[in-house]
């Protein structure tokens, strides 16, 4: 098979396996690692491992090592280093002790099943000690759980994993020398690492972003990027030249242009690399996976993936509960962090390099570690039904929490429930205050909610995705709501429980653009304000004024366009850059010319447009005409036509017949 053939097979089976992960709402990755085995040689065998693949998907790794080192923040860690040095700190440390003493101590008692030297114990308890990122990011941020009290504990965790993968990608593949060296290896990779690192960080930053600078000031995208990979991969390679892993020294590359201001135009302009290189890597993890392997010996993959699980749900619920937290926001954070994670199969990948994994393990700790993550979302989804199950004062403590938001609220009517306490959110509160109009406000931040309570402002910690809050909050007495935040499957959840409690109260939702308009208003949204719109009404009124049109014009025309429902600027025309996946609802635009004229004005095309809207006739000499004087349609004029994308496919085959 020719280097072509298998880059071919590669990308279509890459293509499917994420356009299929994103039709179930999977992450791309669990798409990549099952094309993997698919079509690996113990399977399909479409495609061989080659090494040439192998070493093109290693870069991948390395990327996903640079983009971790471009988001290391110094003010963030500072912020958050209770959750990550205590939380994270602790749990990283403890799972590879207790899972490193029981593995050697397993091997001992049963060679034959369990073959493990305290060398291979190490390397499979960091791999164990991680969690997935990808998965566990998206998933909270789908449920607005990034700002509760359990989203920030795993996010201190999970930043402290990323950290934790550096000095293990130093040891691992010194435990691989042999036991009369191993000693030595490990000492002379510690120092060399303390060293490079030490020199790198000391002077590196001066280099790196006077040399970024020189670079930017030729003003040439194409040398810019050539520059990130060459820095990149350099710093790899030298880390590589000092004995010790690629991975490294794009962490220390991402580092060093984190403390620039290039560092936003670096993270775009590495993106596709990142992507792309890092799905292979997962395809070359998929095609290790030996099925018929995992299925002779399932009862071992099964032990692998339930006790690791209960194991690291039960030490995060642990140290987070002697932290202070509370048992239900415990017990929620260890229950999200308990699946195996990318940096997982990174560190397995290196042990395997460096001969440490028996190959008649390494099939079932591949099976058990894909087959955690694929469970992460469905227990994700029953964690607080667990939680509200298991834990008695967890009912207390939201019973208290409602009675908090019920007491802001009592005697208040006819006031403004605001969900979502940010910018915006404290924008419009500030207006109802001027024009004394009560309101309350829901917010998910606690520390957002004390600072602003303790200004005078009304706002109580609570969830408006759920129905107690809003009916604590006095929904039934409410005049209107708005929901704030820019998250649509969140709006359609608060307005389902809105209209399944409340039904007569308006709802007014912000949205970023008109994409979910109609989705939002069929679910019982009373105003939709979409942010790309009112941005372009603004640009526009300024652009008005600037030329030298009246400011009264001006004010009139932007509100003849919102009395209109901005019926015009719902739709645009779409390019081949638009990324937003469309759904077939979507309102866009279209120009159709006439090829020939009609002899009957535009009411006379009521049939053969059906559920498209004329927005506008444009005579061939350029004269803009409105569609309320029925003007009589010439040939070469074109109409500006508004609908979905199968209704203009149907209304321009009608007109152009």
């Amino acid at each position: 098979m020719s280097a072509l053939d298998l880059t071919l097979i590669y990308l279509l089976a890459a293509v499917l396996g994420v356009v299929a992960c994103r039709s179930l709402k999977l992450p791309p990755m669990l798409g990549y690692l099952a094309v993997g085995v698919l079509i690996g040689p113990n399977a399909l065998a479409l495609a061989q491992d080659s090494e040439g693949m192998r070493h093109l998907a290693e870069f991948g790794v390395v990327f996903l090592m640079f983009v971790i080192g471009l988001e290391f923040n110094l003010p963030k860690l500072r912020a958050m280093r209770r959750h990550v040095f205590a939380l994270g700190g602790l749990q990283v440390m403890l799972t590879i002790a207790v899972v490193t003493l029981a593995s050697v101590a397993l091997g001992l008692w049963l060679p034959t099943v369990w073959p493990m030297g305290w060398q291979t114990a190490l390397a499979l308890s960091g791999a164990m000690a991680m969690s997935s990122t990808a998965i566990v990011v998206k998933l909270m941020a789908e449920r607005l759980e990034l700002e509760s009290e359990h989203g920030k504990r795993v996010m201190g965790v999970l930043l402290f994993q990323d950290l934790a993968v550096v000095p293990l990608l130093i040891l691992i593949p010194a435990l691989g020398a042999s036991g009369e060296s191993l000693a030595q290896a490990l000492g002379m990779a510690l120092l060399k690492g303390a060293v490079l690192i030490t020199v790198l960080l000391v002077g590196g930053q001066w280099v790196m972003r006077h040399w970024l600078t020189l670079v930017a000031r030729r003003k040439s995208e194409e040398l810019f990027v050539l520059n990130v990979l060459l820095t990149t991969l350099g710093l790899a390679w030298l880390t590589q030249l000092a004995g010790l892993s690629l991975e490294l020294g794009a962490f220390i590359a991402g580092m060093l242009i984190s403390e620039t201001p290039y560092k936003q135009q670096v993270e775009g302009d590495i993106r596709p690399f990142h992507d792309v290189l890092l799905g292979l890597f997962f395809i070359s993890i998929g095609m290790m996976l030996d099925w018929r392997l995992v299925l002779e010996r399932w009862p071992l993959v099964l032990l692998l993936l339930t006790v690791p699980l209960l194991f690291k749900a039960a030490l995060v619920t642990l140290i987070a509960r002697g932290l202070g937290g509370s048992m239900g926001v415990s017990m929620r954070t260890g229950l999200y962090l308990a699946q195996a994670g990318e940096f997982g199969f990174v560190l397995l990948a290196l042990a395997q390099k460096s001969q440490l994994i028996d190959p008649a393990l390494l099939n079932p700790i591949l099976a058990s570690m894909v087959l955690s993550m694929m469970a992460t979302p469905f227990i994700i989804a029953h964690t607080n039904a667990l939680v509200m199950k298991l834990v008695a004062s967890e009912w207390l403590q939201q019973s208290l929490q409602m009675t908090t938001i019920a007491r802001k609220s009592i005697g208040t009517k006819e006031h403004v429930i605001i969900c979502g306490y940010g910018r915006c959110g404290q924008n419009l509160a500030r207006m109802l205050d001027g024009e004394k109009i009560p309101y309350i406000a829901l917010d998910l931040d606690p520390d957002r909610v004390a600072q602003a309570a303790a200004a005078g402002h009304s706002v109580v910690f609570g969830d408006a995705s759920r129905p107690q809050a809003l009916m604590a909050a006095g929904l039934s007495r409410a005049s209107a709501v708005v929901l704030t935040y820019l998250d649509s499957p969140g709006a359609l959840k608060v307005l389902a429980n809105i209209r399944s409690q409340a039904p007569q109260i308006p709802v007014i939702v912000r949205t970023q653009d008109d994409h979910d308009l109609e989705k939002l208003q069929r679910a019982g949204a009373t105003e939709v304000v979409p942010e790309a719109i009112e941005g372009s009404l603004m640009l526009a009124s300024h652009a008005l004024a600037l030329v030298g049109v009246p400011m009264r014009r001006v004010i009139r025309i932007v509100q003849d366009q919102r009395d209109a429902r901005y019926n015009l600027l719902r739709g645009y025309f779409h390019g081949a850059d638009d990324s937003a996946v469309d759904d077939g609802e979507q309102v866009h635009l279209r120009s159709i010319t006439l090829p020939h004229g009609l002899d009957a004005p535009l009411s006379a095309l009521g049939d053969k447009l059906g559920d498209v809207r004329v927005l506008q006739v444009r005579r061939g000499q350029g004269m803009l005409l409105s569609p309320h004087t029925n003007p009589v349609l010439n040939t070469g004029d074109t109409l500006v036509l508004s609908g979905t994308p199968q209704a203009l496919a149907l209304a321009e085959e009608q007109l152009l017949r």
